[in-house]
């Protein structure tokens, strides 16, 4: 008998919609490989509307509405004017997928996103990365406590195995350290500054690109860094530590004469974000550092990611992500959504 798992999308910026792009495209091979229908019963889009139906939202349609005018139509029946935990409390979904926007101060709404579904009985994916830099041991328990999953691939490098390449593949092995070039816009603008770009030439660069937000200051000022190292801190080296406890330096002090300085003598600036244990607890620093031009780290371009994790019995290990899209994030959604299949429902 065929096995039916319902969704619930808090959030439908870019990533969701690709989710449900891969989603449909996928949807055969996972009625085939894993004899389960996935259908969505809830999106809570806040700008863009919501919908809501327990029995089954109609995604073409839903998709369709948002290619064509950017929001869902008023004339759908499965609108809904309900607010996100309404919609989360109402879907009547296995899943909650937390995709809503950052919060940097404090995690919030994501947090309650995800504690509600918990309590309801939800499993919970999520590619918002506040809960984990700032609520991740109170989640992961309770997550226990309900026998569900708390799964969070996306909110380091997109769809890049960094957690599942710890838990998965790395049985016995210890995270003693870490460092790792994990801002994009960042590295983006470091690079071009190199190249003799302006810095605000390069900013509107980035954001006509995309990646790149109207408002820079979260990447620049090294709190997305801090965030994503936050979280690398609670979930690898289980600490219990938030965003302003990383020691932050961000980029907007640097000139091109200190870019130059550094690359005449061999080196390059990167910002980087490092963890490591200091008299047993949990250290983070985000923070720009000269690199060495024959330094791996040093060929870290534009978009591309690094992160190296120092262990205790596989020495060190690095995973680059090169150039990634709003695809790749999708599939660390998708990539989740797989684990929870194969652990919850074989």
């Amino acid at each position: 008998m065929i096995q039916q798992v319902s969704l619930c999308i808090a959030g439908f910026g870019s990533a969701s919609k690709a989710f449900c792009h891969m989603l449909m495209q996928q949807h055969q091979r996972i009625l085939k490989d894993y004899n389960t229908d996935i259908r969505i019963t809830g999106i809570a889009g806040r700008s863009k509307g919501s919908l809501l139906d327990p029995g089954g939202i109609n995604l073409v349609r839903a998709m369709e509405e948002m290619t064509a005018s950017g929001s869902f139509s008023r004339d759908n029946p499965q609108y809904s004017t309900h607010d996100t935990l309404h919609i989360i409390e109402g879907s009547d979904a296995n899943v909650l997928l937390e995709l809503t926007t950052l919060s940097i101060l404090d995690g919030q709404p994501a947090i309650s996103h995800i504690e509600t579904a918990l309590l309801k009985g939800m499993h919970v994916i999520t590619a918002n990365k506040g809960p984990i830099a700032w609520d991740y041991s109170r989640l992961k328990k309770l997550a226990e406590a309900q026998n569900r999953l708390l799964l969070h691939e996306t909110v380091v490098m997109d769809g890049t195995p960094v957690f599942n390449l710890v838990n998965e593949t790395l049985p016995g092995c210890q995270v003693l350290s870490f460092k790792g070039i994990l801002n994009s816009t960042t590295n983006f603008i470091l690079e071009e500054l190199e190249n003799g770009s302006s810095y605000d030439e390069t900013i509107k660069e980035a954001q006509r690109r995309g990646f790149a937000e109207a408002d820079p200051s979260l990447d620049v000022d090294g709190w997305d860094a801090a965030a994503k190292t936050s979280a690398l801190l609670n979930t690898l080296m289980n600490g219990q530590i938030t965003p302003p406890d990383i020691e932050r330096t961000g980029i907007t002090h640097i000139t091109p004469e200190e870019i130059k300085k550094a690359r005449d003598q061999g080196f390059k600036i990167k910002l980087l974000c490092e963890g490591w244990f200091e008299n047993g607890h949990v250290m983070g620093r985000v923070h720009p550092v000269w690199i060495r031009m024959n330094d791996i780290f040093s060929t870290i371009d534009a978009t591309t990611s690094l992160l190296c994790l120092q262990t205790d019995l596989m020495g060190e290990i690095c995973v680059v992500e090169r150039h990634p899209e709003i695809e790749q994030t999708a599939y660390g959604i998708f990539s989740d959504l797989l684990t929870l299949l194969k652990k919850k429902y074989p």
